[in-house]
């Protein structure tokens, strides 16, 4: 599956000619021979990041912007370490955790890749059924749904999604132009979701909804928001009674360091670590492409990814931040009820009414929604800021611009794209995850298999994603890949700093002084953020009031998160102390 040696020679030396004609000529050869950041791009650019943006809109308004900026940021630093060392040695870093770091995290690594391919596969068809139920096919999809049922009618598109991914998947096994139009396929699926988002913000501008003075600020980190309510959320809040003031903003913030953390976790994970080194090693890259293969996360995952999360940001800001609709604002109970939002914010003003008023559970349906109804406009707009929206509504932006028809196939398209990108890379991220867990190499027999498995296991979404199994394959998958990714991360620092792996290609000096800099920052916040979603999953087991569920779940994840640090304790205490003499170039 590598490329041929006398195409990576040719590219080579593209490279280095263009770095004895100057700048321009090697930016110009670094967008021809780009490729494995638009792998990430379209990994990271899919049903996760969507639904994190989308809440970050909604709950802090444009405040919340810092957040995927520093969150991409910290991950391409760690990407581009991860290329450095990938690119210097040259060995697969499967092989060199377990030989040079720590068996325990090298087995960890791929595992949680491996969960995290196949079950996060899963929404990502579930998203493509959606965008072509609801925007771009409506009256095909109902029609066989109506023929077929509900359930054969999904697992039959899922079949056709499959089949089509498929036939993707294996052009970029192909080798020659296969490989080219594979790359330009990937490249202009990310630009596509780009242009779509970007033009739902534009419409915003010119109906005249953004304020770009805010959009800057929110730019800016804001540490306080981990402890208080941001946007206009807070000053809402700041109008109301102390013992009302406290109830909400209790809420607000434990919604929004969950929607922190989700949407952190989504810029880079476990398996966007795996999928980079192998990708670049399987397309023949050595050291002299080291400048290119940070050029290309910068420029292939970093500007898109922030780009089109900003837009959704912005766009669920400027349509649902704070606001609500005239049925939902008004005094009658029955008006209220007709409203789309009152539905999915009714359990949040019916927490609110019992946690200030323990009778209010006892009274009959009829009067509690009398009473709601009552409360301020500025209590239903916090309510309505705590509702999860669906990312369809973002189409309605364009209307104005392209009309109702045209706008929903515009926005459909941009759904469709994310998913099914993010489908191919997490296939094609589980073949090398499978070819290194047998120890083949990569390609043949084994890398289909790696690549089916993680296709099947999406497409077979109506069985098990819509199921009760949900929760716990999240819980699980998102629990072991959080607590994996900081480990990951603190895994290739300490291969940066190995002087048995790297051997005279271990940066020195002020240069091994910045990348350490760098990468422990990158660390730190990645092991703040896992702690904070493990403990945030683990605290009902404590908590006697916690329902049972929850119990249970916090229960198997503590279970989870102690075990498996002390295999790694048990990993580090086994390792031999005798290590190999250090590698030289």
């Amino acid at each position: 599956m590598n490329k041929p040696k006398s195409k990576v020679d040719a590219n080579r030396k593209l490279l280095t000619d263009a770095q004895a004609q100057g700048t321009g000529a090697v930016l110009g050869a670094f967008v021809r021979l780009s490729g494995p950041g638009w792998l990430q791009s379209a990994i990271t650019l899919g049903g996760g990041s969507l639904a994190g943006a989308l809440f970050l809109g909604v709950l802090g308004g444009p405040k919340l912007l810092w957040l995927q900026l520093m969150a991409v940021t910290m991950g391409v630093i760690m990407l581009s370490a991860i290329s450095y060392v990938t690119l210097s040695t040259g060995e697969r870093p499967f092989r060199a955790i377990n030989e040079h770091i720590n068996p325990v995290l090298g087995w960890g690594w791929l595992i949680a890749t491996c969960m995290a391919n196949m079950i996060w596969c899963m929404p990502q068809f579930s998203l493509c059924y959606a965008s072509l139920e609801n925007n771009l096919a409506p009256g095909a999809v109902t029609g066989l749904s109506d023929s077929t049922g509900p359930l054969v009618a999904k697992l039959l598109v899922s079949a056709a999604l499959l089949v089509t991914v498929g036939a993707v998947v294996v052009m970029n096994s192909r080798q020659g132009v296969a490989a080219k139009l594979f790359d330009w396929f990937l490249k202009a699926l990310v630009g596509m979701i780009v242009i779509c988002f970007f033009g739902v913000v534009i419409c915003l501008a010119l109906d005249g909804q953004l304020q770009f003075g805010a959009i800057l600020a929110g730019f800016f980190p804001d540490p306080r928001q981990w402890t208080q309510p941001t946007g206009d959320v807070a000053g809402l809040v700041a109008q109301l009674p102390a013992d009302v003031q406290a109830f909400w903003s209790s809420r607000i913030v434990k919604e929004q360091r969950v929607v922190m953390i989700a949407a952190a976790a989504t810029a880079v994970g476990i398996n966007m670590t795996f999928l980079l080194p192998y990708s670049m090693l399987n397309r023949g890259w050595d050291k002299p492409f080291r400048g290119l293969a940070r050029f290309d996360l910068a420029t292939g995952m970093a500007i898109p990814y922030v780009l089109v999360t900003s837009c959704v940001v912005i766009a669920s800001a400027a349509s649902f931040h704070a606001r609500i609709d005239e049925d939902f604002a008004s005094t009658d109970p029955a008006v209220m009820q007709q409203s789309k939002t009152f539905a999915s914010a009714r359990s949040s003003l019916e927490a609110r009414m019992t946690a200030l008023d323990p009778g209010f559970a006892g009274l009959p349906e009829a009067e509690q929604l009398a009473q709601i109804a009552t409360l301020s406009d500025a209590e239903k707009r916090i309510a309505s800021s705590l509702v999860r929206r669906n990312a369809f509504q973002l189409s309605q932006a364009l209307a104005p611009l392209l009309g109702e028809q045209n706008a929903s196939l515009v926005f459909g398209i941009g759904i469709f794209g994310m998913g099914f990108s993010t489908i191919i890379i997490l296939m094609l991220i589980n073949g090398f995850a499978f070819c290194e867990m047998f120890g083949l190499p990569q390609g043949g027999a084994m890398h289909v298999v790696g690549c089916l498995v993680a296709g099947l296991s999406g497409a077979a979404w109506p069985l098990i994603w819509d199921g009760p199994a949900k929760l716990w394959l999240a819980v699980l998958t998102s629990t072991f890949g959080m607590m994996l990714l900081p480990i990951a991360y603190f895994t290739f620092f300490m291969m940066m700093n190995s002087r048995t792996l790297m051997g005279d290609e271990k940066p020195t000096g002020g240069r091994m002084v910045l990348w350490n800099v760098l990468m422990a920052v990158s660390v730190l916040g990645a092991f703040v953020a896992a702690g904070s979603a493990v403990w945030e999953k683990v605290m009902p087991a404590f908590d006697a009031s916690a329902d049972l569920q929850n119990r249970i779940v916090g229960g198997v994840v503590l279970v989870l998160a102690i075990g498996f640090v002390l295999l790694v304790m048990a990993g580090f205490a086994m390792k031999p102390k005798s290590q190999a003499a250090p590698r030289s170039s």
